[in-house]
């Protein structure tokens, strides 16, 4: 089956909506979750919508860490996935999502980025 991104065509109770009922188009579709990875860099380019891309991160080892107390990025490399709001499993596979605490060589950082849709991570260190 295809994953759509519209409207359900039901109610919670169980009944159908009247109108503004329409059936699947192209530009409804959606995916599968990216899963970003700690490994060897993996990008793959996606069409958006109006023939636009998107890059889909799938794997990195390195990450754009910005220090708030020099104002400076550097790129660092990551060494390990420590904390994630998203999924209490996805730390033990060491997949990233928005809010992910990692390990960097400059300390702990969370990731600022959506890296399944940016296609890059970017972090901000925490004390």
């Amino acid at each position: 089956m295809v994953i759509i991104q519209s409207k359900s065509k039901r109610k919670s109770t169980g009944g159908r909506y009247k109108s503004k009922i329409i059936k699947k188009r192209q530009h409804l579709i959606g995916r599968l979750p990216a899963m970003t990875r700690v490994a060897a860099l993996r990008i793959q380019q996606v069409r958006a919508r109006g023939n636009t891309k998107k890059l889909r991160l799938l794997s990195t080892e390195k990450v754009n860490v910005y220090d708030p107390a020099t104002k400076t990025y550097s790129t660092e490399a990551i060494k390990n996935v420590i904390d994630t709001p998203a999924n209490k499993n996805y730390v033990r596979r060491k997949i990233m999502t928005k809010g992910t605490i990692i390990e960097t060589a400059k300390g702990k950082a969370r990731v600022t980025s959506r890296p399944g849709q940016n296609g890059i991570v970017t972090a901000v260190l925490i004390n």
